[in-house]
């Protein structure tokens, strides 16, 4: 579809999608396939030297493209009827354009929605397990496997997944922690081979292992509230003993504070006691509150959070858990800022967890309103990437109010595959 050709340089205009067949240090451009946006970089590719340069004709403006389309000579000797043409195909492609772009904003606002509403409900049916199982531990039990079964169902169906960034105030905040551990440690038992039962088991154990807490107060950190804080591994366990949940449930929940290196709680275990769940859950249990401290202040971004768990704590995780969770979030998770090679600021939204260093982006644009902003895929630019992670503090202040990077970071998945145009129209 998107064919090119070659062209003289005289023949440029505004609006036109090229690509200049030199090497980055040989012109003044960000990136070597651009749509031309002003006759200054015409004159500017004109001085390069170049006699030609790639034409992308269907990647060009409409209007420009419509032209281009029309049999005969320039523009300016076209008679009365090929000027009527020329306007009807203009306008055609203007509107086929928006249509999409319409649609395609539409589609992603939905599946946003439903990440939403389904994390939402989550956490909701999370706050139902804390007020029934003291009293009602079956009912309880009940409600956390559905909760689990739902989420782990829709994951095991979409094939390949991408890793959702949600809204901002999205669910009950007393639920975000357990339900965002749940979401990750699902998709990183997935993307290490578990099989469902194990899968279930896990989730269950993400989703409960700090109910605990709800026995243990945590104000403080003195040596004795600090003691009592670690006994809400316990208590925990012994929550999911009364539910009558199995021994690999109990096992990983006891284990969601041991670290591989023997400095975790409450049993000081070394890697090589701990079981792939809980592996898994002291992984992510340790990852989310790097990026959702209680002290706001000291939140990493995702970015920082991965390169810190990388470069300085790569001896508390398994190996291969630690690998396996970096491959799946991407060098940039959902939820970075970061700054592309044309200069441009974004927010990472979303990461396609086999395509992880192409992830999904909004790109701050004056231009469009930001409840209008597209969602670029990185994938299919090929002459766009990432130069660098940045501190929201970093962002110029249009930028910031644009992007609106979370002050929570909580996850999803959707399905990879993007739709057509059939599909995003439905």
């Amino acid at each position: 579809m998107n064919s090119s050709l070659f062209i003289d340089t005289s023949q440029l205009r505004v609006g036109m999608y090229v690509q200049l067949d030199l090497g980055w240090m040989r012109h003044p451009f960000p990136v070597s396939r651009f749509r031309i946006a002003s006759t200054d970089q015409i004159a500017t590719i004109r001085e390069l030297g170049l006699t030609e340069v790639r034409y992308f004709p269907q990647k060009s403006d409409p209007e420009v493209y419509a032209l281009d389309a029309l049999p005969g000579n320039a523009p300016d000797t076209l008679d009365a009827d090929s000027v009527a043409d020329a306007v009807a195909h203009i306008s055609a492609g203007v509107d086929s354009v928006a249509a999409q772009n319409r649609a395609h904003l539409q589609f992603q606002n939905r599946v946003l929605a439903a990440c939403n509403q389904r994390f939402g409900s989550a956490t909701r049916q999370y706050q139902a397990v804390e007020r029934t199982v003291a009293v009602q531990p079956g009912l309880a039990r009940t409600q956390c496997e559905a909760v689990v079964s739902d989420c782990l169902r829709e994951l095991l169906e979409n094939g390949d997944s991408v890793i959702r960034l949600l809204s901002e105030g999205v669910g009950e905040s007393s639920a975000l922690h357990p339900v965002n551990v749940m979401v990750i440690s699902l998709l990183l038992g997935k993307a290490l081979g578990m099989k469902s039962l194990d899968l279930h088991e896990l989730g269950v154990a993400a989703l409960l292992h700090d109910l605990g807490k709800l026995k243990v107060p945590t104000t403080g950190f003195m040596p004795a509230e600090r003691q009592r804080y670690e006994s809400h591994v316990g208590q925990s366990v012994a929550f999911a003993q009364l539910m009558g949940l199995s021994d690999a449930v109990l096992t990983a929940i006891a284990q969601h504070h041991e670290m591989a290196d023997g400095s975790g709680f409450p049993l000081h275990l070394m890697g090589e006691d701990m079981g792939r769940p809980g592996q898994i859950l002291a992984l992510v249990n340790h990852y989310d509150p790097m990026c959702n401290p209680a002290a706001g202040v000291d939140a990493l971004t995702p970015h920082e959070a991965l390169s810190v768990m990388f470069a300085q704590l790569k001896s508390r995780f398994d190996p291969v858990v630690l690998g396996a969770f970096i491959r799946m979030m991407g060098v940039y998770p959902p939820g970075s800022v970061v700054q592309l090679v044309n200069d441009r600021y974004a927010i990472v939204v979303s990461v396609n967890s086999s395509r992880p260093l192409r992830p999904k982006v909004i790109v701050h644009d004056s231009r469009v309103p930001k409840d209008e902003a597209p969602v670029l895929d990185l994938e299919a630019m090929p002459e766009l990437g990432i130069r660098r992670s940045l501190k929201p503090a970093q962002l110029p202040r249009d930028a910031l109010d644009y992007l609106s990077p979370r002050k929570r970071i909580c996850y999803f998945f959707e399905r990879a595959v993007d739709p057509g145009t059939d599909e995003a129209q439905a």
